[in-house]
């Protein structure tokens, strides 16, 4: 249990950043250790003898530092560090995160029959108009929101994908319920860029913190494309690592 800390006052050094210091070097020295939940702004306040305000500005740092992660309605948790993502011939979200020794999840966020469009057609190798399916989706490790996709899917050769997808929270599940028991990686496509207010609120991240955006391609054993998906990653939370 952390003990109450007396802060020097009038020393030259703002209270904020004695607070700060304070809960790095404790951080570092394993007192709070990586994935903990921080004591609340209430009980940070009474420790250290200072208002909310203080404490939130301490905060602040910490995240900007990269050591916490300040979720809403959650609390504040030590930073678990990147996780080694990899890309290669099959790239699979659950085998990834078992790797890795994480608690995944995979959530579907919403669902849509629609029209493909030029851009999403070219990719699926299909005429533009042709019918797909899109699953929107949100990946969590440990509790935390990883990634936000948007997989398509065409839908003369996929029926019932959502259904089975909200059974399974595997697109490789599906896949396999689906007569697709293979499928490898064609191409990934990796940028980076400023998060957008959709992605700043489903993946509690600041709209300072950059996302690795990619583009992906799947294909089948007979080298027919299955999926075409377009992510963004908390580039905080993840190191995509390319498999030779």
């Amino acid at each position: 249990m952390t003990r109450p800390i007396s802060l020097s006052r009038g020393a030259g050094v703002a209270l904020w950043r004695q607070i700060s210091e304070t809960l790095e070097r404790e951080i570092r020295d394993g007192v709070h250790p990586a994935g903990a939940r921080l004591p609340t702004e209430a009980e940070l306040s009474e420790r250290f003898g200072v208002n909310r305000h203080t404490v939130r500005r301490a905060m602040a740092e910490l995240e900007e530092q990269g050591l916490v992660d300040v979720t809403q309605g959650r609390g504040t948790f030590v930073h678990l560090g990147a996780i080694a993502y990899l890309i290669g011939r099959r790239t699979r979200f659950h085998e990834n995160m078992k790797r890795e020794n994480r608690a995944a999840r995979l959530e579907l966020l919403d669902s849509a029959a629609e029209a493909a469009s030029a851009a999403i057609a070219r990719e699926l190798d299909v005429p533009a108009g042709t019918p797909v399916i899109r699953l929107d989706t949100r990946s969590h490790a440990d509790g935390l929101p990883l990634s936000l996709a948007s997989h398509y899917f065409p839908a003369a050769r996929f029926p019932g994908i959502v259904e089975i997808f909200r059974e399974t929270g595997s697109v490789t599940a599906s896949f396999a319920r689906l007569g697709v028991t293979d499928y490898t990686r064609r191409r990934t496509r990796v940028s980076a860029r400023l998060p957008d207010a959709r992605e700043q609120r489903l993946l509690e991240i600041t709209r300072t913190r950059p996302v690795m955006a990619t583009e992906a391609l799947n294909v089948d054993a007979d080298g027919t494309v299955v999926e075409f998906g377009l992510s963004s990653f908390a580039s905080d939370r993840i190191q995509l690592v390319f498999e030779g």
